[in-house]
């Protein structure tokens, strides 16, 4: 499990996970909420949208309801914890299938992917607000998300969807400790991404190659690792393990594991990134005003 210390970083960060402070940011973000009378979630079942239903589920009981997109470049297994998690907290929750991977502009990977992706699902959430009389959609962006590149944030403006978690203030540390505080066992999960984020730009994004993608990094989860990303370059897989993990992939043995797993999917060449993992690897070659944009 991981620690507070290293969730948290610098001396800094941790004096702000002071429960004196945290609790009213907490307050203010049920507030918020509770104003809303009414409200659809984007929810993954990651920390920050699983806190987030959790707070709404506290703040109006079942006139929030956490939605959840069907979609292939969801992990199979995202989509069972974020049902797990939402029985288990009594959060009203439905799936629903997107259709982005049948928009020629998604599929063709450029960098404003997540911005079509997005689009799709806050365009269908939409439509179940409009029918069911909801006013009100919220996402889990926290005020960490502001500084990265992120169009998915772009086409949450465009359909008015709010951030009820960058309102109240909540940084990602906070956050996590929060919903430690509050018993949720998604406190400490890792970092998560859709599938498509693990094809670089320029580079189709399939069903076909969202699958083998995600068959991989079931196996490699299997293996005992925690926090890593499978990225697909054609014939070449390139693994990014988190670094205090990385000694164990580089063991003949573990290595020797890998290999065969990634050659009985298709590729030719299995790598270890030595940077070891990063989110958003794959923007780091975007340019400064592709990033700003």
């Amino acid at each position: 499990m991981a620690s507070l210390v290293a969730i948290a970083g610098t001396a800094e960060s941790k004096a702000k996970l002071d429960p004196a402070l945290l609790l009213p940011k907490q307050e203010r973000l049920v507030e918020l909420l509770r104003g809303m009378k009414r409200v659809l979630i984007a929810y993954s079942g990651g920390t920050d949208s699983a806190y987030l239903a959790w707070a709404a589920k506290l703040a109006i009981g079942d006139e929030a309801i956490a939605i959840t997109a069907d979609s292939p470049s969801i992990p199979e297994s995202h989509k069972r914890d974020a049902l797990e998690f939402a029985r288990a907290h009594g959060i009203r929750h439905e799936m629903i299938p997107t259709l982005e991977f049948e928009n020629p502009d998604y599929v063709a990977n450029n960098p404003d992917r997540c911005f079509h992706c997005k689009d799709e699902l806050f365009r269908v959430m939409d439509q179940i607000a409009s029918q069911r009389g909801f006013e009100h959609i919220v996402y889990g962006v926290n005020v960490d998300d502001l500084g990265d590149y992120r169009p998915g944030q772009s086409a949450a403006k465009l359909h008015q969807v709010k951030s009820p978690l960058v309102d109240a203030g909540l940084s990602k540390a906070e956050i996590r400790e929060l919903s430690r505080q509050s018993g949720l066992d998604t406190w400490d999960r890792p970092a998560a991404a859709c599938l498509s984020s693990r094809i670089p730009y320029g580079t189709a994004v399939t069903p076909e190659r969202i699958q083998v993608i995600e068959v991989g990094e079931e196996q490699v989860k299997a293996l005992g690792f925690r926090q890593f990303r499978v990225r697909y370059h054609e014939k070449l897989v390139r693994i990014e393990i988190a670094r205090e993990e990385l000694a164990k992939a580089l063991n003949l043995e573990c290595a020797g594991e890998l290999t065969r797993i990634f050659k009985s999917l298709g590729f030719h060449y299995v790598t270890l990134d030595l940077e070891g993992y990063r989110q958003g690897s794959l923007n780091e070659g975007l340019s400064e005003k592709i990033r700003q944009s």
